[in-house]
């Protein structure tokens, strides 16, 4: 694993691997219930210690190349954000990308600079042919970070996922390596 793959910069940030020390302020934001209710993966209540097991896998996915999520650090504090990561499909060459900013974060403009970053890590390190991400139609704050890093509309999926006892629709964006620009 090379340097820039654990470590990058942005104006603001710095994006690293998670690690271990990372899981007490993670489950503390994602605990927090409107975290929780607009992301596809993260359960309410969160269950108390899950995070120290979510990040062992990313670490061990990380180590075999299968998936890398990055803590977003705000380097002039040393403050933890959030988390931006990348799930790999080797077979066909592209990751799904998924995200999360904790709520007293919001609309700092945090998430875009993250994602932006890790979009060139995708296709500069990575050599990905395609990146894409999804967000419930409900939550316009997720998919407006796919639209302002240059990610296109490629349709929904209506009644796509199950989030609690409601039936989701699911926004999907995607961008080519060939749409990315620096």
């Amino acid at each position: 694993m090379t340097h820039s793959m654990t470590f990058m910069q942005t104006n603001r940030l710095t994006l690293r691997l998670l690690e271990p020390q990372d899981a007490e302020p993670m489950e503390q934001m994602v605990s927090d219930k409107e975290v929780a209710d607009t992301t596809l993966g993260i359960p309410h209540p969160y269950p108390t210690g899950s995070s120290v097991g979510f990040i062992q896998g990313r670490m061990e996915a990380a180590e075999r190349g299968e998936g890398y999520s990055f803590a977003v650090i705000r380097t002039e504090d040393e403050c933890f954000l959030g988390v931006v990561g990348l799930r790999l499909q080797q077979e066909h060459n592209m990751a799904e990308m998924g995200y999360w900013i904790g709520r007293p974060y919001w609309g700092s403009g945090y998430c875009t600079e993250a994602a932006e970053r890790v979009l060139r890590f995708a296709f500069e390190e990575l050599a990905l042919n395609r990146v894409y991400a999804a967000a419930m139609t409900r939550n316009p704050g997720s998919y407006k970070v796919m639209e302002k890093v240059g990610m296109k509309h490629e349709g929904v999926l209506r009644s796509h996922i199950r989030k609690g006892d409601a039936y989701e629709d699911l926004t999907y964006y995607g961008m080519l390596r060939n749409e990315f620009h620096v």
